[in-house]
C-alpha cells in the first residue's frame, strides 16, 4: 500500500486521532517511520505528563508493518510481544524515529529461509525535543515462511 496513503490513514485513525499521535513520514521503501505525541489535556496521566498507554501505542505497529513491507510475500509477519521502559518525565512533545536496515531484512530474509520460526526483536527510543529518551519500546516479531497451499 502506498506510504502516503498509510500515513494519511493513521493520523485519520480513531486510536491515533484520539490520542494526539501523529505519523508526520513514511519513506516510500517503508525503512523509516517517524511518529510524534504532543501532550494535550486529553491525552495526559493524573501527575501531568505523558500517558504511558499513548507511549506505547505510538510504537506499536510500525516494525510489523515495515518488515512485511519489505520482505517477500510468502514470509508472515506477526508481533508476538512489546514492552515499555519508562526512563524520563516528559510533558512535551515528543518522537519515535523508526529504521530498518538493509542488512536487517537480509537477516530476516536468510533466517526464514529454511521455514523455521525467527524472532527479532526491534528497539526504538522515544525522545523529547532535546533528544533525551523518554521511553524504550521492544517489539519482537515473529516471522515463518507461509505454509504452502
Amino acid at each position: 500500500m502506498n506510504p502516503r496513503y498509510m500515513r494519511w490513514l493513521f493520523n485519520l485513525w480513531p486510536p491515533y486521532l484520539g490520542a494526539g499521535i501523529r505519523v508526520t513520514h513514511i519513506s516510500d521503501d517503508w525503512r523509516h517511520v517517524q511518529v510524534q505525541l504532543a501532550r494535550r489535556w486529553y491525552n495526559r496521566n493524573y501527575v501531568g505528563t505523558h500517558y504511558g498507554g499513548s507511549l506505547f501505542s505510538m510504537a506499536d505497529p510500525f516494525y510489523m508493518l515495515m518488515v512485511i513491507h519489505n520482505v517477500p510475500p510468502d514470509l508472515r509477519v506477526l508481533d508476538k510481544a512489546g514492552q515499555i521502559d519508562f526512563l524520563r518525565l516528559d510533558n512535551g512533545t515528543v518522537t519515535a524515529d523508526f529504521h530498518l536496515s538493509e542488512a536487517q531484512i537480509s537477516d530476516i530474509i536468510q533466517a526464514a529461509a529454511g521455514g523455521q520460526k525467527v524472532l527479532r526483536d526491534f528497539p526504538v527510543d522515544i525522545v523529547n525535543r532535546q533528544g533525551e529518551p523518554v521511553a524504550r519500546v521492544i517489539k519482537t516479531l515473529y516471522i515463518r515462511k507461509k505454509p504452502s497451499v
